[in-house]
Order: C-alpha cells, then structure tokens, then sequence
C-alpha cells in the first residue's frame, strides 16, 4: 500500500483545460441534437463525466451504468460485470470512461448499449492506453493517451484511494 502521496503526472489545469476542448468537441459534433444521453460508467468516471456535462452546450440527460473489473488489482481482471437500468432506444449516446486499458470492459459495456438499440454511440474516454490493449476498441473523445502506467486521481482509484486528488497521479509501488 502506497504511504505517500502520488506524484503527480497530469496536472489539474491540464484536465480543466483538455475537459473544456472535449466538452466544445462534443458540443460540436451534436449541435443539431435537441438532447444527448450521457452514460457516466462508475465510479472512476464520475468527476470527469461532472466536469465534462458542463462544458457540453447541448442538453444531456444524465445516466450511470456500474462497471467493474478491477477489484483490488492494478490491472482488469477481463471478469465485467455489469449494472443498470438505462433506456437508450433510439437516443444519441455518449457513453464517458474514465480509462481505457485493455478494452475489456469497454467492449463489454458496448456490447450491452449496442443491444439497447441507440440512435448514436459515441465513446469520450479521459484517458487511453493503447499499448496495454487487449481487444481494438477506440474512443470518439480522447483527453490524453498514456503509456501502460497505473495512475490515480481525479475519479480512478488504488483499493478506494485517491479519488479524490485533482490532478492524476502515479501512486507509489
């Protein structure tokens, strides 16, 4: 367990000013929608999903959809399981992560919004792993691409910590 503090790797005023282009990108790309389903998977992509909807001009319906596949480990365990109650037939469809690592979870979660019949999917990840992908999934909206590296901070986690923190961080070994 990490006794420190993380170093920080991605600044709060980067996220702040990256969130800011992401939200005006979205904006752009669903100008002509009268409302946009935001689908926020929990719990990492909580605070980024919060900041996101405000910088997003169009009317966004907020859902939440409980994916997990980590448990205590440092990487996916490729067990998803997942939990919701969502109604997206025939909505446009913004589904946020926090990360996209292996592309997992991420496959799963599409697999499962692609059966509820939505007009549109698009995918807006904070941050993106390539190098660690397992199967080719791709986002839409990519805040920052990263090399394989576990990191916290700003709504991802190590066994419940750092959460909280502003700014994402590389917790201790």
């Amino acid at each position: 367990m990490a006794t420190g503090l993380p170093s920080e790797y991605i600044s709060a005023e980067q996220i702040t000013a990256r969130v800011k282009e992401m939200g005006q990108a979205v904006s752009d790309d669903h100008a002509d929608a009268t409302e946009l389903t935001v689908v926020c998977v929990l719990n990492g992509a909580f605070i980024f999903t919060a900041d996101l909807v405000r910088q997003i001009t169009v009317p966004c319906r907020l859902e939440f959809i409980r994916a997990s596949s980590y448990g205590l480990l440092r990487s996916s365990s490729g067990m998803v399981t997942l939990n919701h109650d969502l109604d997206l037939e025939a909505r446009r469809v913004l589904l946020v992560e926090d990360i996209i690592d292996t592309g997992l979870t991420l496959s799963r979660i599409l697999d499962e919004l692609q059966r509820l019949r939505p007009a549109s999917l698009k995918i807006c990840t904070l941050l993106d792993k390539p190098s660690a992908r397992k199967i080719p999934v791709e986002a839409d909206y990519t805040g920052f691409t990263i090399p394989d590296l576990f990191v916290v901070g700003y709504g991802l986690d190590s066994a419940g910590l750092y959460r909280e923190l502003p700014f994402i961080a590389i917790p201790d070994p």
